[in-house]
């Protein structure tokens, strides 16, 4: 381990935004560059390392001699609950704190005294946690900085201050979400075609012209014109409008998704042990997906953020009951804003034949799974490419940030999505299941799901895929620069 060969090699810090799906698709870049030759060093927060290790085992994070796990706290009060802690306020903590805790890490790794690790050469930080970018600054090496959102998403992110300089956000007060005002067509953001302002991340919907996410989110693209380079977890055919729109407003940006397939590419069983899930796991699901028939279950799950009422969560269960289709259903348990979900014990007992519930799953084998026909998602951006990877049509109900945005591409330019609408009625859930499943339409949105999937295997195929090439030229043209542009 102390051989000239190993501290010579690259070493990469990869420090995710301390949320399930940032931390995701941040581990699977750091085992890729891992694969090509990087010492790793992976960054999570104190609360999160904890909850790893609460659902995975006491000896998940021990890593490999070259992958290695340390943390930094996150600046917010201490707290046992197994959740995803308030957004808002892990962005301002995460701001405001964590810079100096970071420093101190990089000091550690550097310190050739004790540190048996070669010394940092390149940091790969979420989008949203450029308070990194001071830290390479003065270390004088590369940044890049991995945005976790679509294309699309980013895109309009980077508008944000266009969008209150223009009048059009914050809201002039809460009838505006009602009046039709959000259907106004936003016209002139680049490779944006046709998209209205309820189309926008949704944080433009505020009422509070010092609303703190519009703030941090025009501060954090700002900043990103500062990375030595941007990543992105998307592929060049799915978003080809927008991506050639987004090189002449940022550092290069390279498009290295769908992550998962690259890494399906990676032959090592060390790396596929390292896993990132904050939940436990419920490895019956996939058994159960076994004994039933292609094409035929309906998966629904929301992600890891999104909350919803009691009613909400009603609407849904008699929805799928009333459709009779057969579904697995996820549901966290702090799946309902400010108590335990709790489903009506009638729901139970009607659809104990043909629905499964659980906790959380792995996500990737169940919507890879040949069983699941039709995917009820909140439209998060993992999700989205995940059930593009897998081929699966979608219905929508998108939350909050960009899930207004990926739902509506999904529905209109890739044609492989239906939205619900936010106010959940089962008759509207029980109706669109059964077009989805069942439906000419659904028939045809199937198909197109398939030709995305063949697009994205294509892109990350190792010959000559496009996603392949662009991790190359990432590693070559902007990690494994001498320092910083």
């Amino acid at each position: 381990m102390g051989s000239l060969a190993f501290l010579e090699k690259p070493h990469a810090v990869c420090i995710p935004y301390p949320a399930q799906g940032h931390i995701n698709p941040m581990l699977k870049l750091a085992k890729l560059l891992h694969y090509k030759g990087f010492h790793i060093t992976f960054v999570n927060t104190e609360y999160n390392h904890n909850r790893l290790l609460k659902s995975r085992g006491p000896d998940s994070l021990d890593g490999l001699p070259s992958f290695q796990f340390r943390t930094i706290p996150d600046g917010l009060p201490p707290t046992d609950t197994d959740a995803t802690q308030d957004i808002p306020s892990l962005c301002q903590s995460t701001r405001k704190t964590c810079l100096a805790p970071f420093r101190d890490l990089l000091s550690k790794l550097n310190d050739t005294s004790s540190s048996n690790v070669p010394p940092v050469t390149c940091i790969v930080s979420d989008g949203v946690m450029s308070f990194t970018l001071d830290a390479a600054q003065e270390l004088g090496i590369p940044e890049v900085l991995f945005w976790t959102t679509s294309a699309c998403g980013f895109m309009a992110y980077l508008h944000y201050r266009q969008l209150i300089e223009k009048g059009l956000s914050p809201l002039k007060d809460e009838s505006y979400l009602t009046n039709g005002y959000l259907d106004t067509v936003i016209d002139w953001i680049p490779g944006m075609k046709g998209i209205r302002l309820r189309d926008i991340p949704s944080f433009i919907r505020t009422t509070d012209p010092e609303d703190g996410m519009l703030e941090f989110i025009i501060s954090e693209t700002k900043r990103a014109q500062k990375a030595t380079a941007i990543i992105l977890n998307t592929f060049d055919a799915l978003e080809h409008d927008v991506l050639s729109a987004l090189s002449p407003l940022l550092p290069p940006v390279y498009s290295i998704g769908s992550l998962q397939l690259l890494l399906n590419n990676v032959k090592d069983e060390d790396l596929k042990l390292i896993g990132s899930n904050l939940w436990k796991e419920e490895s019956g699901c996939l058994e159960w997906l076994d004994s039933k028939k292609p094409n035929s279950v309906v998966y629904v799950n929301f992600g890891s953020i999104t909350v919803m009422t009691s009613e909400q969560l009603v609407e849904f269960a008699w929805g799928l009951a009333n459709s009779n289709k057969t579904f697995l259903w996820v549901i966290r348990p702090d799946l309902v804003a400010g108590d335990t979900a709790v489903l009506p014990p009638e729901f139970v007992t009607v659809t104990k034949e043909r629905g499964l519930l659980a906790g959380w799953c792995s996500q990737e084998q169940v919507i890879s799974h040949p069983s699941i026909g039709g995917f009820l998602t909140h439209s998060g951006w993992n999700s989205t490419l995940e059930s593009i990877c897998g081929g699966v049509p979608m219905i929508c109900w998108p939350f909050f940030a960009e899930q207004q945005t990926n739902c509506r591409y999904s529905c209109k330019e890739w044609g492989i999505g239906m939205e619900i609408n936010s106010n959940v009625k089962r008759d509207e859930v029980e109706s669109l299941v059964i077009e989805l499943m069942d439906s000419d339409k659904g028939k045809q949105m199937k198909k197109k799901a398939m030709e995305w999937r063949k697009m994205a295997e294509e892109a990350a195929a190792s010959s000559d895929g496009s996603s392949f090439q662009s991790l190359n030229n990432l590693i070559n043209q902007a990690l494994l620069s001498s320092s910083r542009n």
